[in-house]
């Protein structure tokens, strides 16, 4: 069962504007023997092109308050609790949720009570499919009949448990359970709204196509787990499209915004500025073309001697200030942390490599392209500085300024059958205009979850303004994804 557009019968509606990427092959049968991907069964037809409208089924789950009056006892929530009141205030917010979200919640309209409405509920579940539970018990009594429900249908669930309806025992029988999120709080529909939101992020992800620039093949394979489509286009498509983008008037208008929005330039003539948004508009059009929600590029093939592109970290750069996310060197385990946090808070992030100021015990990232709007596709640019690729030692890439003092989640996703994600939080403390050596933009963070910076997991990270990282845990719990901090 799925709405469409206020329609029913439909399972696909049309992507979001302008979200679009660029995909690879060289390395595609390393991933698939590795078991990071596998071969892709989706309909051709309905790759790149359409999502589905994410579908939650919910119920609220207590007996009617005149026959607990008949009875004359009430157990908790207690005999002053309003479960009608409460469930019409919530079906309100509710409602409001599925409307900001753009996602479709199916509340039961009546309250599952006896053994045969959970039943019917249970076999409805199993028979739609929905992409989750939203599951609201009003008394105590009846918490077995919302773990039947969870363990019949193994359906991702997000419980909400108004403080006072129950005890520390039943609470804690699904506080750490896989696929569960449970809520136990006074009336806190804002972590409805995030476990909507984390129910959102899993259906798009699994409805969406990374295209991925690399190799000389063109191929398809999914992620296992996340389901999402990763196409593979070959670099040299990339090469003749950005060879065949003219200097036109979008052109210079992109160069110019590149050169106004600069604190300062550096290295890059006139030209490398233009080259570069030659670059950022060859991107797009590849993009386009393959109708993608998200790129990654094996872009230092081409910076080497002889040369067939500029840098593309301009380009990377307006694309995730756009929202479309884009990693570097086809890396994918790095692009899916972009596209999965993307989607799970709206915010862009900060692929980079990682290293440690072993000195202050402070982590140590840095990358030739970033994000400049971190805050989201709405929020301020921070300032940057215009570079040569520190490697390559020509073109034009961002040296983007981060905020001291900003708060930081750093999280990979790493793929396969058994996922699992890396996540910290800490403080920026620092970035330096003029660093020595590394990539061009950099950071410098505290870490909160470990003593010795050292042990902190991975490399091409992504960072995010703010701390994400409750969520982030919260999503792997409720989708089976083991956490690492």
């Amino acid at each position: 069962m799925c709405e469409l557009s206020g329609r029913r019968g439909g399972c696909c509606f049309g992507r979001r504007e302008f979200l679009q990427a660029v995909g690879s092959a060289a390395g595609m049968t390393t991933l698939l023997s590795s078991g990071a991907l596998v071969a892709s069964d989706a309909p051709a037809e309905c790759r790149g092109k359409k999502r589905r409208v994410p579908l939650v089924r919910g119920a609220f789950i207590y007996p009617p308050s005149e026959q607990l009056r008949k009875a004359g006892y009430f157990s908790w929530p207690g005999s002053s609790f309003d479960a009608e009141g409460h469930q019409r205030t919530y079906t309100d917010q509710i409602a409001q949720i599925a409307r900001d979200l753009q996602v479709h919640i199916q509340m039961d309209q009546k309250p599952l009570d006896g053994d045969e409405s959970v039943a019917r509920f249970i076999a409805e579940v199993k028979h739609s499919e929905p992409d989750g539970l939203l599951l609201v018990p009003f008394k105590k009594g009846h918490w077995p009949k919302v773990v039947r429900i969870i363990e019949e249908t193994g359906i991702p669930s997000v419980v909400l448990a108004t403080l006072g309806v129950l005890l520390v025992g039943h609470i804690n029988q699904l506080h750490r359970r896989t696929g569960v999120y449970l809520i136990s709080a006074m009336d806190d529909l804002k972590s409805v709204r995030e476990g909507m939101a984390m129910i959102r992020a899993a259906r798009r992800m699994k409805d969406s196509l990374l295209v991925r620039l690399a190799g000389d093949e063109r191929r398809e394979a999914r992620v296992p787990h996340l389901g999402t489509t990763v196409r593979s286009v070959p670099l040299q498509q990339f090469y003749q499209v950005y060879e065949e983008t003219p200097v036109d008037e979008a052109v210079k208008e992109l160069a110019a915004s590149y050169h106004k929005g600069a604190k300062e330039i550096v290295e890059p003539s006139a030209k490398d500025i233009v080259d570069a948004a030659r670059a950022c508009f060859a991107l797009k059009r590849v993009v386009e073309a393959e109708g993608g929600d998200a790129v990654m590029m094996d872009c230092l093939p081409g910076l080497r001697k002889p040369r067939k592109h500029v840098p593309p970290c301009m380009g990377f750069m307006t694309l995730r200030d756009e929202g479309i996310p884009a990693g570097c060197q086809a890396d994918l385990n790095a692009t899916l942390s972009l596209m999965l946090v993307q989607e799970l808070v709206g915010l862009p992030g900060f692929q980079q490599n990682a290293a440690m100021n072993t000195t202050e015990n402070h982590y140590f990232g840095a990358h030739c392209t970033a994000p400049s709007k971190m805050l989201g596709p709405k929020g301020r640019a921070e300032p940057y500085i215009l570079r040569t690729h520190a490697e390559a030692g020509w073109g034009c890439v961002p040296q983007i300024l981060f905020k001291p003092g900003q708060e930081v989640t750093m999280a990979l996703y790493q793929s396969g059958e058994q996922p699992r994600m890396l996540i910290y939080s800490g403080k920026i403390v620092r970035c330096y205009p003029k660093a020595p050596g590394g990539c061009r933009t950099n950071i410098e963070m505290t870490i909160n979850e470990v003593d010795d910076v050292c042990k902190v997991q991975g490399m091409h990270q992504a960072i995010f303004y703010g701390n994400h990282a409750r969520q982030l845990h919260r999503f792997c719990r409720l989708y089976g994804i083991e956490a690492v901090s």
